[in-house]
């Protein structure tokens, strides 16, 4: 059986990323994740990235890679974390949330984030280090 996945989405700007603290369901409230959702059956999950950013910030994005690795939340669902781009709109808590933060890499441990989020926050994190310091190279991608 092939797992479901649920894509977790790493809105970056001015080298800080977003993070949302989640409002629902009761075991889950008052943690921080990347937003995101399941894809729906047929959906890909680029498309399901999109579509969940719009329902549950209000933004239009465009993603932009995947980061590597992959992460089960419970059996039969697993999370993937794609980096995007912001193209339209101001994030706002509208969906199951009821704050976001936009954190530099150096804040990015002041907030509890969700297990399952840590290991590509941390990418996330050295991604936006080396982007402010120029390092780009040697297989370190930018984030957007």
């Amino acid at each position: 059986m092939t797992d479901r996945v649920v894509v977790g989405g790493a809105l970056c700007r001015a080298g800080r990323l977003l993070a949302a603290r989640r409002s629902a369901p009761p075991e889950l409230a008052g943690r921080w994740e990347l937003p995101g959702g399941k894809a729906e059956p047929g959906e890909s999950v680029p498309d399901a990235l999109v579509r969940e950013l719009r329902e549950e910030l209000g933004v239009h994005t465009q993603p932009v890679e995947r980061i590597p690795g992959e992460w089960p939340l419970r059996p039969g669902l697993v999370l993937h974390v794609w980096t995007a781009r912001l193209l339209d709109g101001e994030p706002a808590p509208l969906e199951d949330h009821d704050e976001l933060r936009w954190l530099a890499p150096d804040e990015l441990e002041s907030v509890d984030w969700l297990d399952q989020d840590r290991p590509a926050v941390a990418e996330i994190g050295r991604r936006l280090r080396a982007a402010h310091t120029g390092e780009g190279a040697g297989g370190t991608r930018a984030v957007p």
